[in-house]
């Protein structure tokens, strides 16, 4: 929902999906293997001619910095103008990013606002471009999404049918019995 509310407002003529082999910020949040998650993103977008997938940094393996992603992306499309799609709660943490300035200055970014996470303010990053992109807010994350899994309750209406397929298909996020 967050890709189409940000390809929509934002006009995009693509938007591509980067699945992280391991977020450098969020160090134990893979819960399933990169051939999983690639699967279950292929199930949800497959249909859908606006969105395409690169397994970029799943091939790369290890911590996924945005910065070596945004350089293979501005290497690809050197005329384009690149955009950076992120959650509105990781605008405080901008400044932690690896290579920050240099990102800056490659894309500009489009933050969509997260229930619990209201943007207030932003830090101070030298060329930093934002656009905000009012969305339709859920307020679920990730790991509340593999906690209803573990739990058998339902993820009709916040995983698209054919994710939720693949992941009882192959038992992710169940408890180990």
């Amino acid at each position: 929902m967050a890709a189409q509310d940000a390809f929509e407002q934002r006009k995009l003529d693509r938007l591509i999906l980067v699945p992280a082999a391991q977020a450098p910020l969020k160090p134990n949040d893979v819960q399933s293997s990169a051939r999983d998650r690639l699967a279950m993103l292929r199930a949800a977008v497959e249909w859908d001619r606006r969105f395409e997938i690169s397994d970029l940094e799943l091939k790369r393996g290890g911590v996924s910095y945005t910065i070596d992603s945004a350089r293979h992306f501005r290497a690809l499309y050197p005329h384009d103008e690149l955009y950076w799609v992120i959650g509105g709660d990781q605008l405080p943490r901008l400044h932690q990013w690896k290579d920050i300035n240099e990102l800056a200055a490659l894309v500009e970014f489009i933050f969509l606002e997260r229930p619990g996470f209201p943007v207030k303010a932003h830090p101070e990053i030298a060329g930093l471009r934002l656009n905000r992109c009012d969305g339709h807010l859920l307020a679920i994350n990730s790991t509340e999404l593999r906690e209803r899994s573990r739990l058998g309750l339902s993820l009709d209406y916040f995983v698209p049918h054919k994710a939720i397929v693949y992941i009882r298909d192959n038992h992710l996020y169940r408890e180990v019995t």
